[in-house]
C-alpha cells in the first residue's frame, strides 16, 4: 500500500494535475523495464497533463482520471467548490501559494442579510486567489481497510499501474478533469480511435458502498448510473468474470458519472463499462476501502484485458 498512500498524498485538484502527471511519468521510467512488455509513452504536447501508455497491439483502454476535487480560494477567505467535496464544518485543509504551504479549516458561514450558506476557511492568512486547497492527508490501515483522501482516484490510478504490470495488449489512461465536468476523454478517444483502432473501454475508478453494495465482496460492474453503458458490452465483461470466478457485485445507480460519459457522448462509437471497487465516506478526508475488493480489482481488471 506504499505506493497507494503517497498518491493519496498528492496535490491534484482538478485542472491542475501537474503534480500527478509528473509523479507517474517518474514512476513509468523508473519501473516499465520491469514490466512484461514496455509500453510506448504518449505524454506532453497535444495530451495537455494527461498520459496515455500503449501496450503491444491494444485492443483495449483503461481509463483512470487523476485529479480530484477540492476547493478554489475566490475573495478572502470565500470558497468555491471543484468538482462536488462534502462541506462539513472543521475539515482541514491544505494548499499552496506564493508564501508557502499552510493548513487551514473548512468554515461553513450562514450570510447575515440572504441566509444562504457560504463556504469559507479559516486560517493564520489569507491565500492568493486562485489557490487550490485539497483535503489534508491522513492515512490510516488496519488487516482489512485503507483510508484516506482521495481514494478516489487514486485507487484506480493503483489498479492501473499494478495491472501495467502484466499487461501483454492493451492500453492505459491517466485522465484530467473528471471531477469537474470533464473534457480531456473526447481528444484522447479520437487519438486512439484514429491511431489503434481500439473502440472499447473500462473505467478505473471508484464507486460507493450502498443498500446493494457492500464492502469486501468484491469490486462492482456497474449495469448503469447517470448513463447506461450498452449492455451487450456489459453482459461480455460479466461473462468474464464469471468464467474465472473472480468475485464481483452488480450495481445499479439513477446518478454519478465518469469517464464513460465522455466515450459516450463523442463522435466515434465505444463501449464502456465503469468497473470499480465501493468506498464508504464518499468524497470526504475519510474514504475507505477494503483491502479485498482493491486486490478484487487488480484480478478481475487483469482477467478483462486478457479476454476481452
Amino acid at each position: 500500500m506504499k505506493l497507494l498512500k503517497e498518491m493519496c498524498a498528492i496535490h491534484a485538484p482538478s485542472g491542475n494535475e501537474v503534480a500527478m502527471t509528473k509523479f507517474l511519468l517518474n514512476y513509468i521510467d523508473k519501473n516499465k523495464k520491469s514490466w512484461k512488455v514496455k509500453p510506448k509513452v504518449y505524454s506532453g504536447d497535444g495530451f495537455q497533463d494527461c498520459i496515455v501508455l500503449v501496450f503491444g497491439k491494444p485492443r483495449t483502454a483503461i481509463f483512470a482520471h487523476i485529479d480530484s476535487i477540492g476547493f478554489t480560494v475566490r475573495y478572502g477567505k470565500q470558497l468555491v467548490k471543484i468538482g462536488g467535496p462534502r462541506t462539513i464544518d472543521g475539515f482541514e485543509l491544505v494548499g499552496e501559494d506564493e508564501k508557502g504551504k499552510a493548513e487551514v479549516k473548512l468554515k461553513l458561514a450562514v450570510d447575515k442579510k440572504t441566509k444562504e450558506t457560504k463556504l469559507e476557511y479559516t486560517g493564520k492568512r489569507d491565500f492568493e486567489r486562485g489557490t487550490e486547497l485539497t483535503f489534508k492527508p491522513n492515512w490510516r490501515e488496519d488487516k482489512e481497510y485503507v483510508q484516506c483522501c482521495y481514494m478516489d482516484n487514486r485507487l484506480g490510478v493503483y489498479n492501473a499501474l499494478k495491472v501495467a504490470e502484466t499487461l501483454k495488449d492493451g492500453v492505459i489512461v491517466f485522465s484530467c478533469w473528471e471531477e469537474h465536468g470533464g473534457g480531456s476523454v473526447s481528444y484522447i478517444q479520437k487519438f486512439l480511435q484514429e491511431k489503434y483502432k481500439v473502440r472499447q473501454a473500462l473505467i478505473s475508478d471508484i464507486s460507493w458502498i450502498s443498500d446493494g453494495v457492500h464492502p469486501g465482496l468484491g469490486p462492482v460492474i456497474s449495469l448503469r448510473d447517470s448513463l447506461i453503458p450498452r449492455r451487450s458490452y456489459v453482459n461480455k465483461i460479466r461473462a468474464i468474470a464469471k468464467k474465472h470466478k473472480v468475485p464481483h457485485q452488480l450495481e445499479v445507480e439513477g446518478s454519478g458519472g465518469s469517464d464513460g460519459k465522455e466515450l459516450q457522448m463523442g463522435e466515434f462509437a465505444w463501449d464502456w463499462c465503469f468497473v470499480g471497487a465501493a468506498e464508504q465516506n464518499v468524497h470526504t478526508p475519510d474514504e475507505k476501502v477494503h483491502k479485498k475488493d482493491i486486490q478484487g480489482m487488480i484480478d478481475l481488471y487483469k482477467v478483462l484485458m486478457k479476454d476481452l
